[in-house]
């Protein structure tokens, strides 16, 4: 098994700001990336530009609104799959091709696939489970939230 060496990201003073500023107490108004681009002195169309190179880049790997889902009637857990090594991408593919998957995850543990289900009902979670099983011919060991934490991890800001 190869691992990808990522070269560091390249970021400008912009990018810097960018992050800085959209890392918590995003406007809640009819144009929250104008209002935000405001305060940054870009256009609204620059922002999201930029955001979008970010992500590209891999710099973000994910850019949105993070929900309680509990609290809108959904569900989520973490999951584990052992997948032997010469099954790893049709399992991956598998795997991926469920809406309800959010993140996905290599590990090097006998639990080598690791990844969120996100699902509207309680009941769908185990649906979802059921789904990938059937799919892949594996199991998968479902590890429900037990107590819930709230860390809010702000980056700090560092020149260029």
């Amino acid at each position: 098994m190869s691992e990808r060496v990522r070269e560091k990201p390249v970021l400008d003073a912009v990018d810097r700001a960018i992050i800085d500023q959209m890392q918590g107490d995003f406007p809640l108004s009819d144009q929250p990336y104008a209002e935000v681009a405001g305060q940054l002195g870009l256009s609204e169309n620059e922002l999201l530009e930029r955001l979008q190179s970010l992500l590209a880049r891999r710099v973000l790997t994910r850019f949105g609104p993070m929900f309680q889902v509990e609290r809108l009637g959904g569900a989520f857990v973490l999951a584990a799959m052992q997948v032997p090594e010469s099954d790893w991408e049709r399992v991956l593919q598998a795997v991926n091709a469920l809406p309800q998957v959010a993140h996905n995850y290599r590990r090097t543990h006998a639990l080598n696939m690791w990844f969120v289900l996100a699902t509207e009902t309680p009941e769908g979670i185990a649906a979802a489970i059921a789904a990938i099983e059937s799919s892949t011919g594996l199991p998968v060991f479902p590890f429900p939230k037990e107590r819930e934490y709230f860390v809010e991890m702000k980056l700090p800001s560092r020149s260029a």
